[in-house]
């Protein structure tokens, strides 16, 4: 009863990877592996654990999925984890309201999985910290923002739940829309290295506007685009419409970076975002 059968996992245009941030519980990491084995996916990074793979409660919560637990992968920091990654994903419960809205556009699950349908790169869905969530900055970190239609009365939903709700509904829209089976007509993704020069260009292009209000319109700006799912060609003219357009205001404004570099593209910058 509820053992395992030795059928391939179902395929997706996309490869899922589930992101768990400051796990604290091994019930919780050992329920996630068997409710992501359950939805046919089995990839999960572990950011800064408080609680390890190998405990014996995480086992047996994980019951037949603990091959999951074995080849997860550990990371210092949430940086590092979405690396290659070509769409970031964050989560969370808290529903802001006011001038906060346009900081935090949520989609929903379901509509998660149909933006997904015929995307093709590394996806990270990353969660946050039980009790705590995602930090503000690792939710900056993100493309685009997740949460749950949870009753208002009682919003935050246990961490293995809330991994559960995803994948049921991104293995759901794979079983209706048939694309476990179909073949790929279009590739439908932009590469990680291109995902940081839009980030990069979109920064760039805000701090040269004049206006007090730059972190929130690079913020709009980049959940916008990225929840678009813009493919590499389609990336690269934004990036270069980003160049001109911010050389154009450099120069309006007299800005020494006009006078000194006047470039032509973009080199994406390792220092975090302010």
């Amino acid at each position: 009863m509820g053992d395992r059968l030795a059928v391939d996992l179902p395929s997706s245009n996309y490869s899922l990877d589930i992101v768990l941030v400051g796990i604290n519980h091994p019930g919780n990491l050992g329920a996630i592996c068997r409710t992501m084995l359950n939805h046919g996916f089995d990839k999960l990074s572990l950011v800064s654990p408080n609680c390890s793979p190998d405990d014996e409660e995480a086992r047996n919560r994980a019951k037949h999925s603990g091959r999951i637990l074995d080849s997860s992968k550990i990371y210092s920091s949430l940086d590092n984890a979405i690396e290659e990654s070509s769409l970031v994903v964050g989560t969370s419960g808290k529903r802001e309201v006011g001038s906060k809205v346009l900081r935090r556009h949520f989609v929903l699950p379901w509509e998660l999985a149909e933006m997904l349908r015929d995307f093709e790169g590394k996806v990270s869905l990353v969660f946050g910290e039980e009790g705590k969530g995602l930090s503000a900055e690792d939710l900056d970190k993100c493309d685009l923002l997740l949460t749950l239609p949870t009753w208002e009365g009682y919003p935050i939903a246990n961490l293995s739940q809330a991994v559960g709700h995803c994948v049921y509904e991104l293995h759901r829209d794979r079983v209706i829309s048939g694309t476990m089976v179909r073949g790929v007509e279009k590739e439908r993704v932009i590469t990680p290295e291109l995902r940081k020069i839009l980030k990069q260009a979109i920064s760039e292009f805000s701090d040269s506007l004049d206006s007090d209000k730059k972190e929130l319109i690079q913020d709009v700006i980049d959940r916008v685009i990225l929840r678009g799912l813009p493919i590499d060609s389609e990336a690269e003219r934004l990036i270069g419409a980003f160049v001109q357009a911010t050389t154009a205001l450099q120069k309006v404004a007299n800005d020494e970076n006009w006078r000194r570099e006047r470039r032509k593209r973009v080199t994406p910058s390792n220092k975090p975002r302010t």
